[in-house]
C-alpha cells in the first residue's frame, strides 16, 4: 500500500527529474554571460555536460535521501539541489569568471556557493516544482506527527 508521503515523495522526484538539467545549465549560462559578456559555444557544450553529470548525481541523492523512512532522513531534497550547484559552479570557476562580493550569513550557511546560485524556494529552480515540494513538505510533516502522535509524544488530537 502506498502511502500519501510515499506517493508524494515520487511525484517530488519525477518533478525534479523534469527540470533539474535544464536548471543547472541556465544558471551556468546566466553566470557566464554576467561574467563574460556572452556566451560561447564551448562554453554552452561544457555547461550541458556539467548539468547531466549533475542532473545524474542530484537522483542518485534524491532516491538515496528520500527513499528512506522519513526518521532517517538526514538531508532534505532542496539541500540536495542547493548542493547540486557545485557543478556549475566548478565549470564556473575553471573559466575564470569571478564570484560576485556575497553577504557574511550567505558565506556561512552556504561556503561552497561561491556564485550565490543555490536556490532559496522551489521556484528558484523551476516554478512548476512549488507545488509537489509544498505536498511533500506536508506529507512528510503529517508523518512525523501522526508518529509522534501514537508515541504518545504529542497530544493526541
Amino acid at each position: 500500500m502506498t502511502t500519501t508521503y510515499e506517493s508524494a515523495t515520487a511525484d517530488l522526484i519525477d518533478a525534479i527529474d523534469k527540470v533539474v538539467e535544464g536548471w543547472l545549465v541556465r544558471v551556468a549560462e546566466t553566470v557566464f554571460v554576467a561574467g563574460n559578456g556572452a556566451l560561447t559555444g564551448d562554453f554552452r557544450r561544457a555547461a550541458q555536460a556539467a548539468a547531466r553529470d549533475g542532473a545524474t548525481w542530484t537522483m542518485t541523492k534524491l532516491h538515496d535521501a528520500l527513499e528512506v523512512d522519513v526518521d532517517a532522513q538526514r538531508v532534505n531534497p532542496l539541500q540536495i539541489l542547493r548542493d547540486a550547484v557545485r557543478f556549475p559552479t566548478e565549470l564556473l570557476v575553471a573559466a575564470g569568471i569571478p564570484a560576485p562580493q556575497r553577504d557574511e550569513f550567505d558565506v556561512k550557511i552556504n561556503p561552497d556557493d561561491v556564485y550565490g546560485i543555490g536556490p532559496a524556494h522551489w521556484n528558484d529552480i523551476d516554478e512548476s516544482l512549488t507545488e509537489p515540494g509544498i505536498i511533500w513538505g506536508a506529507a512528510k510533516a503529517s508523518t512525523v506527527l501522526q508518529r509522534r502522535r501514537a508515541e504518545g509524544k504529542l497530544d493526541p488530537r
